[in-house]
């Protein structure tokens, strides 16, 4: 029985799949091989890069035009800048490749030319003997090229540069270079001649740069179509707008949920059992929790100084820094963790925006499961007391804010982070919030749905902005964002909390107040 794979290539006997040569533009790259050109392939870890250079890299084959091998250059990691280790790592496994693809040659040559040639020329010349000994023009695709360090790095590309000038008679046709990033953007720190090297000038050849996408809503469709179509089992239309919306079509995502919603929960791997978009939402509070190792990669992304100077101003609703660079901008994108598919500069995808906030408040979320019991704020009829919850933050706030804000790596968005961090015992009570937050916003958003009773939703909307402007003009600007926020979820109450972060008296500070707008109530709370 095939299965929704989340781990490593796809392999479409093994897996369900969509035809990886589908994915990419395979008329287009069979006309820059045509050309003899260099280029990159690059996208974000676990959309399919490898999957997809594997099958081209068999498609090449069965054609016979070409000898085309795939290597994976990233065992090399492990040597750093210790470029005669890299190298000796690298001959290996392209030897190895190469034989597992019925071709001895160059597993029978490396060890003797690197020998001879030394570990700055020994990749370069492997590949003009083997371009010499091969009947067809090699094609050579390498993986995990950004993986290589520093001098390693630089070895490797200027090899390839060296030799380029040679192709196809004594040095490969084409070479694809395939990674997360676009060689372009590469600042390689090359301790031997103790200076930034940009991968542009380094392997100024490439002709292109080819970015892998995600799927498609219809992708989607298509790939869970494959289960319905093997094992009988169902998915309601809303489960798999729902998959879409909260995956953005992210490769990894929408395996992850497939697989456990149909192979690893209990109750949903019974072929009877409807897919609904209820438990599409359970199977996304399950792997968020879980922390597979995709996310978990991606969350400790959020660590480097360079990621933290685009995503902190989209917590807080502010503007990008001047001290942050295009290359970091850059940087998020091709680590998929912001996507501009919209025109503006985003979060990728619902998940990944659940994620940040949890993962930066880890820590104060156990401290506040510790301090606080879970049944204090939940009403006689099952209904939750939000303005019970706001008000003991609150109190909470006043006392300990600059203190636990200064925990936090990402201080500019403390306030925000720490009520999220407070609330979430509303998700680990059965609750969900769904978070809106992004440049330019001037605001985070906070939409709380509470299950009670006999099959009712509780529905409120949180709107946080930080003062900047006197109060009057804070309030006035938030009380008609709240406004359409709680329009727009068809919510039943709405709160608009505003955090002074001013040296003012906290007496001034804090307050509470019911306000109107349009006829509407809005509770407003000062921090």
């Amino acid at each position: 029985m095939r299965f929704f794979n989340n781990a490593g290539p796809v392999n479409c006997a093994d897996h369900y799949c969509l035809d990886p040569l589908a994915r990419i533009d395979l008329e287009g790259i069979e006309s820059l091989i045509g050309q003899k050109r260099y280029f990159v392939l690059h996208a974000p870890r676990q959309t399919g890069k490898t999957s997809s250079l594997l099958a081209l890299m068999a498609h090449l084959n069965r054609e016979g035009r070409y000898r085309c091998l795939y290597i994976n250059v990233e065992p090399a990691q492990a040597a750093r800048e210790n470029v005669p280790g890299a190298m000796q790592a690298i001959l290996s496994g392209l030897g190895s490749r190469a034989r597992q693809q019925g071709d001895p040659y160059p597993g029978e040559i490396w060890p003797a030319v690197l020998a001879e040639a030394g570990a700055y020329d020994a990749f370069g010349e492997v590949l003009t003997r083997w371009a010499v000994h091969s009947d067809r023009p090699l094609v050579l695709l390498i993986d995990e090229i950004d993986a290589l360090i520093g001098d390693t790095l630089v070895a490797v590309l200027r090899q390839l540069r060296a030799g380029y000038d040679r192709r196809p008679e004594t040095f490969p046709q084409t070479v694809v270079l395939c990674g997360v990033r676009d060689v372009r953007d590469y600042r390689i720190h090359s301790a031997r001649s103790q200076e930034i090297i940009t991968g542009g000038s380094a392997f100024n050849i490439k002709a292109e740069s080819i970015r892998l996408g995600n799927f498609t809503a219809a992708d989607v469709a298509a790939l869970y179509r494959q289960h319905t179509e093997e094992t009988g089992q169902t998915f309601t239309a809303q489960a798999l707008a729902l998959i879409w919306d909260l995956t953005h079509g992210q490769p990894w995502l929408v395996n992850a949920i497939g697989y456990q919603l149909c192979f690893r929960d209990p109750t949903t791997r019974e072929r009877t059992v409807t897919i609904t978009a209820e438990l599409v939402e359970q199977a996304k509070e399950v792997l968020i929790a879980r922390r597979d190792t995709h996310l978990d990669q991606l969350a400790d992304k959020l660590r480097e100084p360079r990621v933290r100077r685009i995503v902190e101003p989209m917590l807080t609703g502010g503007e990008v820094q001047h001290s942050a660079h295009e290359d970091d901008v850059q940087y998020v994108t091709d680590l998929g963790l912001v996507s501009r598919a919209s025109g503006v500069l985003e979060i990728a995808n619902p998940i990944y925006r659940e994620i940040i906030p949890r993962q930066l408040t880890y820590v104060q979320q156990i401290d506040f499961e510790a301090q606080y019991q879970s049944t204090w704020y939940i009403g006689p009829d099952g209904r939750l007391n939000l303005a019970k919850l706001i008000a003991a933050f609150q109190v909470f706030f006043r006392e300990h804010s600059e203190h636990w804000i200064e925990r936090f790596d990402y201080k500019e968005a403390g306030p925000q982070l720490l009520l999220q961090a407070f609330l979430q015992r509303i998700v680990n009570g059965g609750g969900r919030i769904e978070r809106e937050y992004g440049l330019g916003r001037m605001r985070t958003d906070l939409f709380i749905l509470w299950p009670f009773g006999a099959g009712h939703v509780q529905k409120a909307v949180l709107e946080l902005k930080i003062l900047h402007k006197g109060l009057a003009q804070t309030i006035a600007a938030g009380l008609a964002q709240t406004y359409e926020y709680r329009d727009r979820c068809a919510a039943d109450e709405a709160h608009l909390l505003i955090f002074d972060r001013g040296r003012r008296a906290w007496s001034e500070k804090v307050f509470r107040r019911s306000e109107q707008f349009r006829g509407v109530g809005i509770e407003v709370w000062g921090m």
